[in-house]
This record gives C-alpha cells, structure tokens and sequence, in this order.
C-alpha cells in the first residue's frame, strides 16, 4: 500500500529547500508533471506492472485514491516536502487538483505503455 516519505527542510531567510536524496527506495529513470487540469476532471486510472512512483503536490492541493486489491485509501496531497510512494500493483486516481495544482511525478521506469493496465486488482 501507498505511504508517504517526508523529506528534510531547510529554511532561512531565503526560504525553504527540500532535497530528493538518498530518500527513495528505487533509482528515477523519469521525472513528469501535471498542471492545468479541468476541475472536473481526473488523472491516472490505472495501476504499473513494473514502476514504482512517488507523487508530490508541488503547489495547491490534490487527493490521490489508492486500492491494492486488499484495501482502498485516499490521500490528501498539499505539502512539497512530502512523496506519496505508490507500490508496484497500486491502482491509483488524482482528482480534485485545485486550480492552481501542480503534481510531479517521479518513477523508477522509462515510460512503457505495455506497463499499464487500467482496472484494479481483484479481491481474491
């Protein structure tokens, strides 16, 4: 199941710097993001054979829906400092991204489409 990693910030005068080092538990082959998205609209809908993701809001808010075939969770992104890890199997959906939202991606594959399927895990 999908759980957070908090990375360290430093801040002073200048502001604040959060540092993607060391943090993961995979290598980063690609680096995306999602902006301008129609409020009534959502991302993802699908779940990776192969890729391992981390998701972070880098402005305004998103909530991400989880389901691993065992449960289904929500998370309520908003905070730079922290990367919602999304496991191998994790069907997920982004919805409700605010106005001004801007999600990055970080996976530990090259993009593949045959790494995709779009419906969830049963429960066996």
């Amino acid at each position: 199941m999908a759980y957070f990693i908090e990375l360290k910030t430093h801040t002073d005068d200048r502001g604040s710097l959060n540092s993607i080092d060391r943090v993961l538990p995979f290598d980063i082959k690609r680096i995306y993001y999602i902006y301008n998205v129609n409020e009534a609209l959502n991302r993802g809908g699908h779940r990776h054979f192969e890729t391992i993701e981390g998701l972070i809001c880098m402005n305004g808010t998103f909530t991400v829906l989880i389901d691993n075939g065992r449960e289904k969770k929500e998370y309520y992104l908003s905070d730079p400092s922290k990367i919602l890890i999304m496991e191998i199997g994790d069907w997920h959906v982004m919805y409700d991204l605010s106005p001004d939202a801007v999600l990055m991606g970080i996976a530990s594959t090259n993009y593949d489409p045959k790494d995709y399927a779009y419906e969830p895990l049963s429960v066996s």
